[in-house]
Parts: C-alpha cells; sequence; structure tokens
C-alpha cells in the first residue's frame, strides 16, 4: 500500500452512508482516485456484508473486504439527536455525501435538501435507491436479484430452451455503483462552475434497464420482444462459444471480413461463399446452420492448437477460464488487478486491484477496509474537536 495520495480526487471529502454493495463500490471507486473517505456504520453490527460469509479473512468477510479500502470507519447511532449532531458537522465538512437509506429517512432526521442548500450548499449529495422516488414503486426498497428478475435481464440470459438465469454477480448493484461514481464526477466538475453543490440520483430499476442496451434498442425499433440465446449474440453470428476437444473457447466474429478468415483457418473457405452465411444478417437467419458446420468442424480441435490459429488469423477469441485462472493469468498479474494488502486484523490479503490508469494523478491503496469503528476516535476528535470526556460520554449512551 502507498501513503502517498496523488490521486485525481485528493482533497475531497465523502462521507460513505451506504451499505452492502451499490454505495460502497462506489465510494471505494472515490478513494481508490484519490479522495478521502469517512465510512459511517450503525454501532454493533456495521455495515451488512460485515457478516455475510464464508469466506473470512480472520474476522472480516472477504466481501467486505473487497468493497471497502481507502476508508475510515466511524460508528455512529443518526437515530437519536446527539448522532445527528455529529452527522451535521461531518457533513458540512465534506464535498460529498452518499447514501442509499430508504427514501425520506434524511429527511426525517432533518438533513433533506432545504438544509443541504442552507448549511452545506458545496456538498453533492448522491442517493442510490431501489426503484427511485416518484413512480408506482417510488420508495420501495431494491434488491438486486429482484431487480435483474424486473429489469429483463434475467429473461435473456440462460439458454434457449432452458429457464431464465440471473448474472452470476450482482451486476446490477455494481452498475449502479459505477454510474453513482459517473454522476458524483459530473457534479464534482459542474461545481467548479456554478459553486454549488447538488442532488443527484441513481436507482437500481433504471440501471437494470440501462444495461439492456442494444437489445432494449432491438425491441423498441423492431417491436419484437428479446429472446435468449444462450452464449450467442442478438445481432451477430458467430459469436458464442463452442465445444472443442478438451473445452470450450470463445469466438467473436464481428463483420464479414473476419468470418471469410475464419472459415478459412478452420479449412472451410467454401462457408464464406455460402448464401446463407455471406452477410452478417444472413448468418443471424441461419444461426442454427452454422453453428452446426461450426461445431462439426471443432470437435476434434484442442483449445491451445485452436485458440492458436484463430489467433494467427487475427480472429477474437479465448479461452473460458474459471474465477481462479483468470485470477492467476499472467495478465492480470502484470496488469496489477490483484494486490496484497495489510489488514490490521486479517494480515496478508488479497484484493482485487484498480481497473483504471491515470498518467498524472495515479490512483492508489492507501488504507486496508477498515474494522468497525477503527477511526471513531480519530474522526470525532481530530477532525470534529470533541473532547475525550465527550467521546467516552457518547460511548456510554451508546450513540458510537
Amino acid at each position: 500500500m502507498s501513503e502517498r495520495n496523488q490521486g485525481a480526487l485528493a482533497g475531497t471529502k465523502v462521507l460513505d452512508l451506504t451499505r452492502i454493495l451499490a454505495g460502497p463500490l462506489c465510494a471505494q471507486m472515490l478513494g481508490d482516485m484519490g479522495a478521502e473517505v469517512i465510512k459511517v456504520e450503525p454501532p454493533g453490527a456495521g455495515d451488512d456484508t460485515r457478516s455475510w460469509g464464508p469466506p473470512f479473512a480472520g474476522k472480516e468477510s472477504a466481501y467486505f473486504l473487497g468493497i471497502n479500502r481507502n476508508k475510515r470507519s466511524i460508528t455512529l447511532n443518526m437515530a437519536f439527536r446527539p448522532g445527528q449532531e455529529i452527522l451535521a458537522k461531518l457533513i458540512q465538512q465534506c464535498d460529498v455525501l452518499v447514501e442509499n437509506f430508504k427514501a425520506g429517512t434524511l429527511e426525517k432526521w432533518g438533513f433533506g435538501n432545504a438544509w443541504l442548500e442552507a448549511n452545506a450548499p458545496r456538498v453533492i449529495r448522491c442517493s442510490i435507491t431501489g426503484y427511485g422516488t416518484d413512480g408506482p414503486k417510488g420508495g420501495l426498497p431494491g434488491y438486486d436479484f429482484i431487480l435483474q428478475a424486473e429489469s429483463g435481464l434475467m429473461s435473456i440470459c440462460g439458454e434457449t430452451d432452458g429457464d431464465p438465469m440471473k448474472y452470476g454477480v450482482a451486476i446490477v448493484d455494481i452498475t449502479t455503483g459505477l454510474l453513482a461514481c459517473n454522476t458524483i464526477l459530473a457534479a464534482l466538475n459542474a461545481r467548479h462552475q456554478s459553486g454549488r453543490g447538488q442532488h443527484v440520483e441513481v436507482s437500481l430499476y433504471e440501471s437494470g434497464l440501462f444495461m439492456l442496451a442494444n437489445v432494449a434498442s432491438n425491441h423498441l425499433v423492431s417491436g419484437k420482444d428479446a429472446r435468449r440465446f444462450g452464449n450467442g449474440h442478438p445481432n451477430i453470428v458467430p459469436y458464442t462459444a463452442y465445444p472443442v476437444q478438451d473445452g470450450m473457447i470463445a469466438v467473436a466474429v464481428g463483420n464479414d471480413g473476419q468470418f471469410a478468415k475464419f472459415a478459412a483457418a478452420l479449412g472451410h473457405a467454401e462457408w464464406a461463399n455460402d448464401a446463407r452465411f455471406q452477410k452478417n444478417p444472413d448468418r443471424v437467419v441461419n444461426r442454427e446452420a452454422i453453428d452446426g458446420l461450426i461445431i462439426d468442424a471443432l470437435k476434434t480441435i484442442s483449445a491451445d492448437a485452436l485458440i492458436e490459429t484463430l489467433t494467427e488469423a487475427g480472429i477474437p477469441c479465448g479461452r473460458i477460464n474459471s474465477v481462479a485462472q483468470a485470477l492467476g493469468a499472467p495478465h492480470t498479474v502484470a496488469r496489477g488487478m490483484v494486490q496484497t494488502i495489510h489488514h490490521p486484523t486479517a494480515g496478508d490479503v488479497k484484493v482485487l486491484g484498480m481497473p483504471f490508469r491515470f498518467s498524472a494523478t495515479p490512483g492508489s491503496i492507501r488504507r486496508p477496509p477498515p474494522t468497525l469503528g477503527q477511526h471513531t476516535e480519530q474522526v470525532l476528535g481530530d477532525e470534529l474537536g470533541l473532547s475525550a470526556e465527550r467521546i467516552a460520554q457518547l460511548r456510554q449512551q451508546k450513540i458510537i
């Protein structure tokens, strides 16, 4: 870990009032880019994901460790007046407030947009919700699995003749976290001109719909509902996974020129002259026919031999790795996408690296994921100026 902070967001203070995945991931990315992040957790259990295991590293869940680095943790009971007084001081010292409370919670505590405009006008408030604040489902809580179902994402995942299937990760939560980070960065940029913060919102529901991308556009243009293609692509053929002698590989033929090279590399140049397969729209219509021919041609070829042949021909392809194989791959190591950090109780722990690069303002991992309330005294004393006696009193009252 680095003690130096040359990140693009160095000097930016973020108050992370979130839990689970979307919010913590957003705040971690801001921290990776140099922001100083204070994570506020309820006394006792803290963020729910602290108990989401196994696996655990010591007493820390792998889930929590993966999305909470570069943060300091304080515990605070915000439901009572003394906790709200501390929260007010924290908000006034920060640039960004990220929260994923049930709609209306901050307002109930007295920290709505009107309070922010009057008392912390430069603060950017980012609200992460399930469904937004209006509409038939406005204000309802959101859960990744349910949103994958409701947004249509599950309906396009799985085998062609199988059941709808969720993604292997909480993809709606992750995308919502990325979108939240994007909106915060845009609002920070806007503040340079206006001098004022604003309220930005993202919801799991809209993130799920946004992820439909070209599939949504296909339906909106054609009027036809989307269907499942297994590993295939709705608009491009051949663009799927194929069985080979010793496993499976993924092949992505993106245009007609690549298809001709692909066919020739497999010893079947005649495919490119077949009227059923000459143009991509033809191949989409006749996907079962061309896929059947490709499967027959590949079943006696090893994965390594096929990848070498196709790579030489300029055809995008790759082995279908397990998670362990992907994280241990030489390119993963070369790009620094697995890092080792030292945790105060768990010892040395491996975590994912940062998926972005800055030439002049590099991101960095400066702090391990915090233990629950690890920095409460430090933040309340050094940042807010509370005396040791007052901090002890708050702890006795179970406010911290």
